[in-house]
């Protein structure tokens, strides 16, 4: 019977994906993807790989899910925590903003 539940060469089975997308909320997926739009934001802030465009969408992702997440039942001080990055990810935005409409100082020189 373990056999037939097992998947060839370490693959689940069926019956093992279907258990293990049971065990998942949708929050907690939102949160993981959350987390990895606000490195990708600062990734994207950063001088060697500025795109302010995906920097913004990575913002704006995160103000409009925050109020989401509130309303599941998220607890509050990962709420808190997210309000935080998303802040900080705004500052560093305004920052290279800033940044990119400064003449280069070292050009010239």
């Amino acid at each position: 019977m373990a056999e037939e539940q097992q998947g060839e060469g370490g693959v689940p089975s069926a019956d093992e994906l279907r258990r293990a997308l049971d065990s998942l909320a949708v929050a907690d997926v939102l949160l993981g993807a959350l987390a990895t739009t606000v490195s990708l934001g600062f990734r994207r802030v950063s001088a060697e790989a500025r795109d302010l465009p995906q920097a913004r969408l990575a913002i704006e992702s995160l103000r409009a899910l925050e109020p989401v997440l509130r309303e599941s039942g998220v607890e509050e001080g990962v709420l808190r925590d997210l309000e935080q990055a998303r802040a900080n990810l705004q500052l560093a935005y305004a920052k290279a903003v800033a940044e990119e409409g400064e003449p280069d100082r070292d050009a010239g020189d």
